[in-house]
């Protein structure tokens, strides 16, 4: 994502991909969201997911992790090349928010994004929000994850 006046509606960027140990699904789980599917594979097999999958959030949170790290690499990639980094704000909330399919152990969840909208902000002159939709899709091409987050990104002086 480039600045405010530079991003364009339609455009679709890759942020990278996931695996889901058991490990890291349980300790997830254990911490926020306990249910005996995310946090005991015995129990999980006795349950409608039929194994031990990941809590939702877990997977919004690995989403939220990838696009960051997207974000990040691309402001050290404009700083490296002598251009302006984009500014950006904080996330004003996320709609839309889907658990399509289970994450089961071993998914390879690839997660991208895709700039749905752009609006100048009403209430924060030199400011523009932008809508991305993110999907995460597994190894075998399912769809498990999507949302709509809008982010606030600042204008540029002649913008």
């Amino acid at each position: 994502m480039t600045g405010y006046e530079r991003i364009v509606v339609g455009e679709s960027f890759d942020c990278g991909v996931h695996v889901f140990t058991a490990e890291e699904i349980k300790r997830f789980a254990t911490t926020y969201d306990p249910q005996r599917f995310h946090t005991d594979e015995a129990a999980a097999t006795e349950t409608h997911f039929g194994a031990l999958c990941a809590s939702g959030w877990h997977t919004a949170a690995a989403m939220m992790r990838q696009f960051v790290g997207r974000l990040y690499a691309e402001i050290e990639a404009a700083r490296a090349r002598g251009e302006p980094a984009p500014n950006l704000g904080p996330s004003l909330g996320i709609d839309e928010l889907k658990w399509l399919k289970p994450v089961y152990v071993g998914d390879e969840v690839s997660f991208s994004g895709r700039i749905v909208a752009k609006r100048e902000s009403g209430s924060r002159p030199g400011w523009g929000i932008v809508s991305v939709e993110s999907t995460g899709v597994n190894q075998s091409g399912e769809t498990v994850f999507s949302c709509v987050g809008h982010i606030l990104v600042a204008k540029t002086e002649d913008g």
